[in-house]
């Protein structure tokens, strides 16, 4: 019992630890302490008296144990991260001598591909602007440009006039660290952003302001509003996914990747400071190329008529 002490107390001293030496909030101490309670509780049943009597081989089981409780692999994935943590700390502090986590690797997590719009439902998003208000004729504006420029919703909203360049149809934004990029944005959202301009933006201006896109009250737009106004629009063209800016910018790439865009250009225009994160779309270009076969080769679909008859 004066052991399992001892071993809640240092829990509260890597805790203290984690706040303050490595700034971590609220939230993700709370995850720490739960999951590390339960293997604090493990040790205890196994009679470990010192955390250098921990081996790999009791970590492994205690993982094996997790699975056995229905936990998935991104869980157990989090459990294994807080118990290895901890017990680097244990060797800062000289409570331990080696990490017995070091020749344990992290199970291998499947990321899951977003979901995105077909070139279809796009367009039929795209034609159910009316333009007959001056909101109208922003929202038109708004959604043409994210869907044409794949930008975040955030740099949408921050683009001022001087950023937009409709004789040489691209925009200049700036992204994550405040890295500045230039993106093309092609003829049609050119032809919408200039009408948005002249007969627009005029309407909407109450006050002195570089911004683009502006709220009935003349204020810079709101993420809350353009969400409001995007999911609205998906409504009224019939779309049932659950569409929101980022699947716009999802489905922006997949769209270029899927019509032979060069996955460096696709980075550059994205914004995206590694290549790893762009190759998530060639993997979403393979899963639709995968499913276009299976819908329309003469051989799968014998396939699937074999399989439906035995």
């Amino acid at each position: 019992m004066a052991e399992q002490v001892i071993k809640e107390r240092e829990l509260e001293n890597f805790l203290t630890y984690l706040t303050i030496d490595r700034g971590l909030s609220l939230n993700t101490k709370e995850n720490y302490a739960r999951d590390l309670g339960g293997y604090l509780t493990y040790l205890e049943q196994q009679s470990i008296e010192h955390f250098n009597q921990v081996k790999r081989e009791h970590i492994q089981t205690y993982l094996i144990e997790l699975y056995g409780r229905g936990l998935n692999t991104k869980s157990v994935a989090r459990h294994l991260s807080a118990i290895r943590t901890f017990h680097q700390y244990l060797m800062i502090e000289r409570l331990c001598s080696q990490n017995p986590c070091d020749l344990i690797e992290s199970p291998k997590l499947s990321r899951d591909l977003p979901e995105v719009l077909s070139v279809a439902e796009v367009e039929r998003l795209l034609e159910s602007f009316t333009e007959e208000t001056a909101a109208d004729l922003r929202n038109h504006a708004m959604v043409e440009l994210l869907y044409a420029s794949g930008l975040r919703v955030s740099e949408l909203l921050a683009l001022n006039i001087v950023d937009i360049h409709l004789s040489m149809q691209f925009i200049k934004c700036r992204g994550k660290g405040d890295k500045e990029r230039i993106v093309p944005i092609g003829e049609v959202a050119s032809d919408v952003l200039t009408r948005y301009l002249e007969k627009a933006r005029p309407q909407l201006l109450k006050k002195s302001t570089d911004v683009l896109f502006l709220n009935r009250f003349g204020d810079p737009m709101s993420r809350q509003g353009f969400f409001k106004i995007l999911k609205k629009q998906a409504q009224m063209a019939g779309i049932t996914k659950n569409l929101s800016p980022h699947k716009l910018r999802h489905s922006f790439a997949t769209h270029l990747i899927e019509n032979g865009v060069d996955l460096r250009l696709v980075q550059e225009m994205l914004g995206h400071s590694d290549i790893s994160t762009t190759q998530i779309y060639t993997h979403m270009s393979k899963e639709h190329l995968k499913e276009l076969f299976e819908h329309t080769h003469p051989r799968a679909q014998a396939l699937k008529e074999r399989d439906s008859t035995s």
